[in-house]
């Protein structure tokens, strides 16, 4: 796991957005998984502007609310046309996002797990991290090895999330998720992180035990996880002084 500190969040953020653009130079199909919320909207404005070649990306997301419309405003179909794919030439048959209408949930579920399998695997996730530790919408005491499937959402993300929809009675309680099992397969994770409400939540992930409690912790597992942090999301690490130490003396071939 290597920890990445900025001074803001526009600075961590362009951060992950060169080890992003590293990986399309290199690998023009690559498969991202993809995140939402409000983390990666300064992330993926910033690919957006770079106007890299998107014609062979294939793109995975995370999760999205059981229940929504594609053209819900809050779907997260709808976020990410709105907030990525209109700026970007990627093809709309390489674009996948959970079902939330699906009739059949495990059965779509499996099938989205398959549909990963077949492109290669995921070759970059890119997370963010809820107050409570939640990576995609796998709340704390999900398994570390589950796979997609619907997930009940915590008092405290649908709290969270309530500003979205205009209060927290009209956020929907089932969402279709990735699983902890599902996101490790990846052969890359960039997790982001920003502002001290977040704090405790990458202390816990990134200094604590492993635990179900705090499901981002599974990611010190990971060979290959970067952990994108402004100063406030890295306030509470006990050795953040040593993390900054080692992303400002990297070897060139490291760079």
């Amino acid at each position: 796991m290597e920890i990445i500190i900025q001074p803001t969040p526009a600075a961590a953020t362009a951060v992950a957005s060169r080890i992003i653009t590293q990986l399309l130079h290199r690998k023009p199909d690559a498969v991202l998984g993809l995140a939402t919320g409000s983390t990666p909207l300064m992330l993926y404005r910033a690919l957006a502007g770079l106007k890299l070649d998107w014609r062979k990306v294939r793109t995975f997301n995370l999760d999205e609310y059981v229940g929504l419309s594609p053209r819900h405003p809050e779907s997260y179909h709808h976020f990410m046309q709105e907030n990525l794919f209109q700026y970007v030439n990627i093809s709309r048959k390489n674009i996948h996002i959970p079902d939330g209408l699906a009739k059949d949930i495990p059965r779509s579920c499996a099938a989205y797990e398959r549909q990963i399998r077949a492109a290669g695997g995921i070759d970059l996730q890119i997370l963010g991290i809820g107050t409570d530790g939640h990576i995609g919408f796998n709340e704390p005491t999900s398994s570390l090895a589950s796979r997609t499937r619907i997930k009940t959402l915590t008092t405290q993300t649908r709290t969270d999330n309530a500003r979205f929809f205009g209060g927290e009675s009209q956020v929907p309680h089932h969402v279709v998720t990735m699983g902890i099992g599902t996101i490790m397969e990846a052969r890359q994770c960039l997790l982001l992180a920003f502002g001290k409400h977040k704090a405790r939540a990458i202390a816990g992930a990134v200094e604590g035990p492993i635990t179900a409690m705090n499901p981002a912790s599974i990611l010190q597992m990971h060979p290959a996880a970067k952990i994108c942090l402004d100063e406030a999301a890295a306030s509470k690490l006990k050795k953040a002084d040593y993390y900054r130490r080692v992303f400002d003396n990297k070897p060139n071939w490291q760079k």
